[in-house]
């Protein structure tokens, strides 16, 4: 009988993991157990375009079972807690499992109840977030509604998943209300607890100078203390006040609540602190984390899930080996911010290297921090990689795990 490697959660990250396994492995080297509690896998980056009219809300929701490799065990459970001690996953019901090797992969949940009023009068009327499916299709219906006023995108506070995604959706909102004719009657604010457009100074230069051109005015250092939806505010800690007549807002983001039950697993957020390189839980050489539900300084997004898979599966198969861990996995992160207009850009970057200037994914590719059509066609053919290439664990060819300097253009703050 081999090892028993259980994956808690088959979303992006854990479908990833658990395929790739599967292609690395015999069936007698390592039995692979994945548990979730629903069925619905749920395309993530689709959610940005259903406010928009631009993506079917069902056409984003596929089964979770039919996305993993024939090997894999899957069970469909809520999960209790975790118990490092034992090595034992408690589900509900009573149901335990044992394992060799945990991977945590439950990625992060969406928290609006802990910050004061945000899900209050309004919401649901005139406040929304559209980072999960009936938040996005309940915007779509206030967007087609709306006539004029003001409009506030909003990030409550960090670390959010896709963290670029707020921005795409005040591109979007932009070239949304222009096709509808009424963006002369609609004032854009994007509202960040950042001090720029941006967590690093060359990408937040070129999207704080897309927000300029297309009117959209930037709040910097906001972190959101409360929202007054009967009257139409949102205030800052910092008691600063923005008013809206339409507020979409980023909550507080947290890990699955069973891991603050998991004595010495997750942090004060619910997420797993594990090494930045390694993926693996310090003091707890069984135990790893990926994709959002991990504690690192990288961007929770599925790119940087895809290149941590990399090297989590390598490291899996080093300990249980006995043999050194790669410490290989460098924040490596790429993501297409759709900027409205059937145009997009791309930015490529890791724990080190802040986005830059030039094409990826060498001297000859997609321009990078440049708009272009090309990335938008690239964002568009995302969504068919994600289900046949991605979540079943291939490999995509000529882009590696670690982030490559080839093609970019280093240039002076």
């Amino acid at each position: 009988m081999g090892k028993h490697i259980v994956i808690l959660g088959g979303g992006t990250a854990g479908t990833m993991t658990a395929n790739r396994l599967c292609r690395t492995y015999d069936r007698d080297e390592c039995r692979v157990t994945v548990v979730d509690q629903d069925d619905d896998h749920l395309y993530q980056p689709g959610l940005l375009f259903v406010p928009f009219g631009l993506a079917r809300p069902d056409h984003l929701v596929r089964s979770r079972p039919r996305q993993l490799d024939d090997a894999v065990d899957y069970k469909m459970a809520r999960i209790d807690r975790v118990d490092l001690d034992t090595r034992t996953v408690r589900l509900a019901g009573g149901i335990q499992l044992s394992y060799d090797v945990l991977v945590v992969a439950t990625g992060a949940r969406l928290l609006p109840e802990e910050t004061e009023g945000l899900t209050g009068p309004g919401w649901g009327e005139k406040v929304f977030t559209f980072y999960d499916l009936p938040g996005a299709t309940g915007l779509h219906d206030a967007l087609e509604r709306f006539e004029g006023g003001r409009v506030v995108v909003d990030i409550a506070d960090l670390p959010v998943k896709c963290p670029v995604a707020p921005l795409e959706f005040a591109f979007l909102a932009d070239w949304y209300f222009r096709s509808r004719g009424i963006r002369d009657r609609v004032e854009l604010t994007y509202a960040t607890p950042l001090d720029g457009a941006f967590t690093k100074p060359v990408a937040a230069k070129a999207l704080g100078g897309l927000l300029s051109d297309k009117g959209i005015e930037l709040v910097t250092e906001f972190t959101l203390g409360e929202v007054d939806g009967e009257h139409g505010r949102l205030m800052s800690y910092d008691e600063r006040e923005v008013a809206f007549d339409l507020a979409v807002v980023v909550p507080l983001h947290g890990g699955a609540e069973y891991v603050g039950r998991s004595v010495g697993l997750g942090d004060e957020l619910g997420f797993v602190p594990v090494d930045p390189h390694t993926l693996q839980l310090p003091g707890r050489h069984e135990a790893f984390a990926i994709g959002d539900a991990a504690g690192l300084p990288a961007s929770k997004a599925g790119s940087v899930a895809h290149f941590e898979g990399e090297v989590l599966v390598r490291n899996i198969g080093q300990f249980l080996a006995g043999q050194p861990l790669d410490a290989s996995f460098d924040g490596h992160a790429n993501c297409f911010v759709e900027t409205g207009f059937h145009k997009a850009l791309l930015i490529d970057f890791n724990y080190d290297t802040e986005p830059l200037p030039g094409h990826f994914p060498g001297p000859v590719g997609l321009p990078l921090l440049k708009e272009s059509h090309a990335a938008h066609l690239g964002k568009l053919a995302f969504e068919w990689l994600y289900w046949h290439s991605l979540l079943p664990g291939r490999e995509l060819p000529g882009i590696a795990s670690a982030m490559s300097e080839h093609g970019k253009h280093h240039v002076p703050h």
